[in-house]
């Protein structure tokens, strides 16, 4: 019948062929020492010749041991559960283990039971975040060892893995009491989790150890139809931020905010806890904290392993952790104040930790920020978010659900050497808007502020390969005016690295849209255009008009050009927004070392203007 199938080879034929007995076999295979050097080669050269291969579940026996872990979960569907497996599965692998993965259902009643059947099948248990209670998990731990605890700490003599959940949620509120929220919702997670424990603990602390600090405690759970559910609570409390348990529940209410029209970040600020992959993808992204998730897994496997293999050795810290921040967080909106506005008095720059606030008596009137949080297809530049007049009412929008790259006010071009500094999509002729990897970035150098009311801000920018174009000094300075404030931008652009040139989507072909320079995106509202050649949209588009007025309710923003006048190009019903464009009909170019200023002043106030005001008004400016 011929030779024996390779995958049909026993013991009993590398025996025969080695001349020794099936338990000389037996051992040399199982690694044992009790066989002498020359049969452990006669043995190892019968096998590699009959290409044996011993049984896992034969060796199992043998040994007494399985090279299987437990993993008990209590959800497979949450990603944080997810990432902590690939962690333990890939070290354990590594050593020669594979995973057994049960779950619990969130359920504390079963966690036992299913905790001893795991255990009963393989070598050791992994119990990530177990919900029982502390007496049943003190009568479990001795059944099923060795053990170790992820996210759960148990007693001095059974290892554990912790990530500090109070340490993260204060890293949140100081985060969001920084950007001047001082009444917080925490949407909490499951009552049996002891990470949630944690987190209301280290949230009494904070209540205590702020001043103002208002803390609403709202029931919520771990998913996110929970935090689905959530938002008609989290309006009625009236929060201005909010805390939740993950960043699943974080997305739920995310997404039910935008279904009933709550602006995130202007209206309301979100933050999660976790930050699972998809957590920069959410809309807006989702401010979090960074849990590691797969570097939990591998250290809980290290330190199991250790127990399994009784080898002594220091123990691994639990990773660090750190806030990502982006654009689910702003300021904290600010109520407009009474029709009586009163004049401000001396307006002034101030440092708050990595951003630089305008102020005066009125309260916050601008925040320069310096574009680190923003993703690169955004094209990171810095920007000024929130604009406010003296009475409170917002005149920039950043990120807006239309054009996810606007940012409030900020020196934006969609061509420098063919790279953009505009973000989003760029036109290409014959092939329309065209998402290419050729956002470029500007980078603060050095801050200072100049007689407390002047911010000047050195910037290099840089194309998509990080080479440098050119460098940029900017002055940003405020002061009281008339009824209200004038805020007033400079920028002196040098061609230090050889010579630009700067072009807009018109330059490119596409008729009209010659955006580009110091953009403006104002809220989206009804809004009114006035001009030097009248009133409207059609009027002012592409004028040479020394000013531009948008009116939007009872609030005006007036812009003027100070230098030389160039284009207005302006939108005011698909967006609200505009700039003086640097590349209207032509390209524009600099030679090397050539130096370009540009300059815009705007006029805030807390009423409606007409033509003949807003003419009077620019002529004083």
């Amino acid at each position: 019948m011929g030779r024996t199938p390779k995958d049909s080879i026993t013991i009993a034929d590398v025996a025969r062929a080695a001349e020794v007995s099936r338990a000389t076999v037996s051992r040399v295979m199982n690694g044992r020492l009790s066989v002498a050097p020359e049969i452990v080669t006669r043995v190892r050269a019968a096998a590699e010749r009959l290409n044996y291969r011993p049984s896992d579940l034969a060796r199992s026996l043998s040994l007494g041991r399985t090279n299987m872990v437990a993993l008990v979960v209590p959800d497979l569907g949450n990603p944080l559960f997810q990432q902590i497996l690939r962690g333990i599965t890939n070290a354990s692998a590594a050593a020669g283990y594979r995973v057994l993965v049960a779950e619990t259902d969130e359920d504390p009643s079963a966690e036992a039971s299913i905790a001893i059947e795991a255990r009963r099948r393989c070598d050791a248990l992994i119990m990530v975040s177990p919900r029982m209670d502390e007496a049943a998990l003190l009568e479990l731990l001795p059944q099923v060892q060795p053990v170790i605890l992820v996210n759960r700490q148990g007693p001095a003599e059974v290892s554990s893995v912790v990530v500090d959940y109070g340490r993260a949620v204060r890293i949140v509120v100081d985060h969001l009491v920084g950007l001047g929220h001082r009444r917080l919702a925490f949407l909490s997670g499951p009552a049996a989790s002891a990470s949630n424990l944690m987190r209301v603990r280290a949230l009494e602390v904070a209540e205590r150890e702020i001043p103002g600090l208002d803390l609403v405690r709202l029931e919520c759970g771990r998913s996110i139809e929970d935090g689905y559910a959530a938002v008609e609570q989290v309006l009625e409390s009236q929060v201005t931020a909010v805390v939740a348990f993950n960043d699943l529940v974080a997305f739920g209410l995310l997404a039910r905010l935008n279904e009933v029209g709550v602006a995130v970040p202007a209206d309301l600020s979100v933050t999660g806890m976790d930050d699972i992959g998809l957590a920069r993808f959410a809309v807006p992204s989702l401010t979090t904290v960074r849990v590691p998730q797969t570097d939990l897994g591998e250290l809980a496997w290290r330190r199991l392993h250790a127990a399994i293999a009784t080898e002594q050795g220091d123990a691994d810290a639990v990773p660090e952790l750190r806030l990502a921040v982006r654009a689910s967080t702003g300021p904290v909106p600010q109520e407009p104040r009474s029709d009586s506005v009163a004049p401000a008095d001396r307006i002034g720059w101030q440092q708050q930790g990595d951003i630089f606030e305008l102020g005066s008596s009125a309260g916050l009137l601008a925040r320069y920020e310096f574009g680190r949080r923003m993703p690169q297809v955004h094209a990171p530049r810095p920007y000024l978010h929130p604009v406010r007049t003296l009475g409170g009412h917002p005149l920039t929008e950043v990120s807006p659900v239309d054009h996810r790259h606007h940012y409030g006010v900020s020196l934006a071009v969609p061509l420098v050497n063919g790279t953009s500094h505009w973000g989003g999509r760029t036109y290409v002729r014959g092939q329309g808007p065209t998402l290419l990897t050729n956002h470029g970035q500007q980078r603060s150098r050095s801050v200072t502020i100049q007689d407390g009311h002047t911010l000047n801000d050195d910037l290099t920018w840089y194309d998509e390969q990080g080479r440098p174009q050119l460098v940029e000094r900017r002055f940003l300075k405020g002061e009281p005016v008339h009824d209200g404030w004038r805020l007033d931008w400079r920028s002196e652009l040098t061609a230090r690295y050889g010579a630009l040139r700067i072009d807009s989507p018109a330059t490119c072909g596409r008729d009209g849209a010659a955006y580009g320079g110091i953009f403006w995106r104002l809220p989206l509202a009804p809004t009114t255009v006035l001009s030097a050649d009248g009133s409207g949209l059609d009027s002012a588009f592409g004028s040479s008009s020394r000013w531009l007025a948008f009116v939007q309710g009872e609030v005006t923003l007036l812009l003027v050009q100070p230098g030389e006048v160039r284009p207005w190009f302006l939108r005011a019903e698909e967006y609200v927004g505009a700039c003086p464009a640097l590349a209207w009909d032509e390209p524009l170019t600099l030679q090397p070392n050539e130096e370009l200023t540009l300059s815009l002043t705007a006029l805030l106030l807390d009423r409606a203007v007409d033509l003949v005001e807003a003419r009077r008004l620019a002529g004083r400016l």
